[in-house]
């Protein structure tokens, strides 16, 4: 008896399995559903105003130019240190 139980079980695994491959929606019901919920989430967010916008555009490009300064200046220096140590060493 404990051997018949067992197979039904093994047998009641598999139709359960092939019944959840069969509950899944399909490629485009799950994509619409994705394109929804993207668009219900779209709504929720607070988008900053023209002005918060432009601000922050510029905070940014000051931003990129004082760190490209930086780099410029640790690039020459270390380039001069560089050009140094190479002159001492060949006499």
């Amino acid at each position: 008896m404990a051997e018949n139980e067992k197979v039904e079980q093994a047998t009641q695994a598999k139709k359960d399995k092939k019944s959840d491959k069969n509950a899944k929606p399909g490629f485009f019901a799950r994509m619409g559903k994705w394109f929804r919920d993207m668009k219900s989430e779209l709504k929720k967010v607070q988008w900053p105003t023209r002005k918060q916008t432009i601000n922050n555009t510029l905070i940014v490009i000051a931003c990129v130019i004082v760190v490209g300064i930086f780099i410029a200046l640790f690039d020459y220096v270390a380039g001069e240190a560089i050009r140094l140590l190479i002159g001492a060493f060949k006499g």
